[in-house]
Order: structure tokens, then sequence, then C-alpha cells
């Protein structure tokens, strides 16, 4: 182990031997004693563990439920190394013994190769529980992922793992760093200055778009078919819309007042009302806007609706293991295309250049 600088940590016996039989060497096993302080100081005296070395432990447990939490226990050890922590699990389920069995020497050898860093491994674990294709799964394995990324004592490595994170969730990384500051401290979320130019930036261009909808039903045409709910990301915005959809067909009223107030009508409750007014009388630019600016405004929503679609797909392709789908890959990937091609449109009817 001193001289490869490396230490393979399995669980039992026959894990060992047939580590060592299939050429894997610097393995050692717990031998059913769970993982702690006593096994660090004794590895990092045998592989000397300090700054000038660059010495690695590789945690290879069951790739079962128990494999997987022993993986999580020793977590909580790996920042008393200096050495670089990685984890190796078989992905069907198979110990190292089992493994050389079934697959042989290489397989064994293969799995020492494909590890994994150990925070990479405790982090993945834990977003793995949400369901990420909801906004409310994504948001609680942030809240979940947080205080892991909090933990991370390496300040050159946390912000990497804050990239790594933003991607496999597809959100910025100035909101994963927020709620990992607020989990440092216990504290209440601080919004960063970039979201709060993100978000009041959608909802400006929200609004001016649903005072399109309203005072212009009739430049508004079949553009008001393009929208639907996700493109509203700020409650007010999302209320006066839903009002908007019960109330019917914009084109299909003589006249602006008669369609207000057909909304109106729809309207759940007095909140939403007066947004509706407010929405309804707040000047638009020279008054009498034309088609063209209308129609950029709704273009410059959708455009934007796309760009957070486009997001996800993006983080769900982050989060594809090797082992995923090849069909279900294909879909996400042409779904991307569209979308990416969509939102091109988008932005270039916005800017006028279409």
């Amino acid at each position: 182990m001193a001289k490869q600088q490396q230490a393979v940590v399995v669980e039992g016996y026959t894990d060992v031997m047939a580590c060592h039989l299939a050429g894997v060497t610097t393995a050692v096993a717990t031998c059913g004693t769970a993982f702690g302080s006593d096994h660090v100081k004794m590895l990092r005296r045998i592989l000397m563990d300090d700054d000038t070395k660059h010495a690695e432990v590789v945690f290879t447990f069951d790739g079962d439920a128990a494999g997987r939490k022993a993986a999580l226990k020793a977590f909580s050890e790996d920042q008393k190394f200096v050495a670089s922590t990685f984890v190796a699990i078989e992905s069907h389920g198979l110990d190292p013994c089992d493994l050389r069995l079934k697959h042989g020497d290489g397989a064994v050898k293969d799995l020492i190769s494909a590890k994994i860093p150990l925070f990479e491994f405790v982090i993945k674990s834990t977003i793995a529980d949400f369901d990420l294709d909801t906004a409310e799964g994504r948001v609680a394995a942030m809240r979940a992922a947080a205080p892991i990324l909090a933990g991370i004592k390496d300040t050159a490595l946390r912000p990497e793992y804050i990239r790594m994170v933003a991607g496999w969730l597809g959100m910025d990384d100035a909101t994963i760093r927020n709620e990992m500051n607020s989990a440092g401290k216990k504290a209440a979320p601080q919004q960063t200055r970039a979201q709060s130019t993100a978000s009041s930036q959608a909802a400006n261009v929200e609004r001016e778009a649903l005072k399109c909808v309203l005072q212009t039903p009739h430049l508004v045409g079949t553009w008001f078919d393009s929208l639907e709910e996700s493109v509203f990301t700020v409650p007010a915005a999302t209320v006066v819309y839903a009002a908007c959809v019960q109330a019917g067909n914009p084109l299909e009223f003589d006249s602006a007042q008669a369609w207000i107030a057909k909304v109106l009508e729809q309207a759940v409750d007095d909140e939403t009302r007066s947004h509706i007014r407010a929405m309804a009388v707040e000047p638009l630019p020279n008054d009498e806007p034309d088609a063209r600016y209308v129609q950029a405004v709704l273009a410059r929503i959708l455009e934007m609706d796309a760009g957070r679609r486009v997001a996800e797909i993006k983080a769900a392709l982050n989060r594809a293991e090797d082992g995923t789908d090849d069909v279900d890959q294909a879909r996400l990937l042409n779904e991307l295309l569209s979308l990416e091609s969509y939102r091109r449109d988008m932005r270039n009817f916005a800017v006028g250049d279409s």
C-alpha cells in the first residue's frame, strides 16, 4: 500500500482474497467492523498521508443498501485524510468476491478503476431520493445537498461541487451557493444579487406580457394559444393568466373592455382582481403599441420559458449514468435540439431578426 500509495477498503476477508487474486494487492478489510477513526489513523500511518503525497483511499462496499449505508458512514471520516478518497460500488449489487467468481479478475480491476470521488457519491446518493423531474423535488434535493456542500472543508474543492450540483439539478451556481451558505450558518437564505436581478427581469417580462394580453387582445392573436402555465413564474402573473384562460379566446371579444370584464369574472379572489385591474390600466409604450411590439413581448416570455426547459433537460442528461436507456437518452437529446431551435426562433423574433 505504501509503495503504490493506495488502499482499497473492502468489508470481508473473502473480498480481500478476491481482490488480491485479481491483482488488486492494496486491498484491506474492516471484517465487519464499521470504518472509523482508528482505521483512518492506521491508514494514514501506512500511506504516510500528508500534503506531499498523492495517495488514494478507495472504499469498495457491497452494492446493496447496507453497503451504500456503509459508504455514507465512511463519508464522516473522509476529511481526516489528506489522501483523495473514492468509492467503488458494483452496479448489480455484487461484492468483490462474487464479482470475481462470476466475471473474472478483470471485472474486479474494472470496478476499482471505475471509482468515483466519495463526495460525489454521497451527494448523488442524497439527491437520488427525490423526484428531480419536478420543481419541488429539485428544490428539496438542493436543500438536502446543501449541508453536505457546507461540510466540505476544502475551500478550493467546494466551488467545484457547487457547479456539479447546479448541473445535476438544472439550477444556477448562485442558487446552490446561497442555500449552502444558509445551511452552514443555519440561517434564513439571503437572495444573491444575481438571483434578484433574474427574478426582477422575469417579473417585468411576465407583467408586460399580461398587460399586452389584457389591453390589446386583438393584437395578441394566436400567440395567446402558445402560452401555458409554466411560462409564468411569478405568483401574481400565474393567477392572472389562469383567469385569462378561463375567460376564453381573446379574439372572440368585441373590445378590450369586454375582454377585461370577462377575465375579472374568472378571477379566483379579490387579490387577483386587483392585479388584473392594475395590469389593465398600466400604460404600454407609446400608449398605442403595434402588433410587432406585442408579439415581441410574447416571444420574449416564450424564449425565457424555453430556456428554463432547456436547463432542465441538460440537468437530466448530466444526471444520466452510463446504464441509462439509450432510447431515453435519444428522446432527451431530440427534445433538447427541438427546444434549442424553438428558443432561437423566439429570440430572433423578439429582437426583430425574423
